[in-house]
């Protein structure tokens, strides 16, 4: 059976944004990311964790340095209660900068980690959510076949980038009761 899946995005979404985040000291969880999505698990959801990470393709960071930045990450949402059940992460530095433009088939706004997590994990895309605070998650979630996205307020979110959303929440917290009270007019 196909499980109901919330993609978070990482910077802005989970943790606190840090223009091109390379040290794990910096890692910090946003206020009431933990408890969010600890909800979302004890709600039957499979969180994944989708993140566009040029800072690998800019050669800024390596890929055992985005571990340790992952790992810092971990143990803040364990202290929590909370856990995710996947974090797929797209290297590539973007070519023209243009969040709406697909550049690569794995680094948002393209579908490709949603869609590599969906066959990895046995998620069914039309039962699940995007959330996060910018165009390309959003789009990147309505690529993949999302039911629904969540723009958040936590991070870079623009305006302009709310007339693309379903919804526009403060943070994590108030888009995870959105996600439940649609979840309740479904059923």
């Amino acid at each position: 059976m196909k499980h109901a899946a919330v993609f978070l995005d990482r910077d802005g979404t989970i943790i606190e944004q840090v223009h091109h985040l390379i040290d794990p000291a910096k890692v910090r969880l946003l206020p009431g990311a933990g408890q969010a999505i600890a909800e979302l698990t004890a709600a039957g959801y499979v969180c994944v964790v989708v993140t566009n990470q040029s800072v690998i393709g800019r050669g800024m960071l390596t890929e055992q340095g985005l571990q340790a930045i992952h790992a810092q990450m971990h143990a803040q949402l364990a202290a929590c209660g909370a856990k995710v059940d996947g974090v797929y992460f797209c290297p590539v530095a973007p070519v023209k900068g243009d969040r709406t433009r697909c550049e690569h088939p794995d680094r948002k706004p393209s579908p490709g980690m949603l869609l590599k997590a969906a066959n990895d994990l046995d998620l069914d895309l039309s039962k699940s959510w995007m959330v996060g605070d910018m165009l390309s998650d959003i789009l990147a979630g309505r690529h993949a076949g999302c039911c629904g996205s969540i723009l958040v307020r936590t991070g870079n979110a623009s305006v302009e980038d709310e007339s693309h959303a379903d919804y526009v929440e403060a943070d994590l917290t108030a888009a995870v009761k959105r996600i439940q009270k649609t979840q309740e007019v479904l059923l």
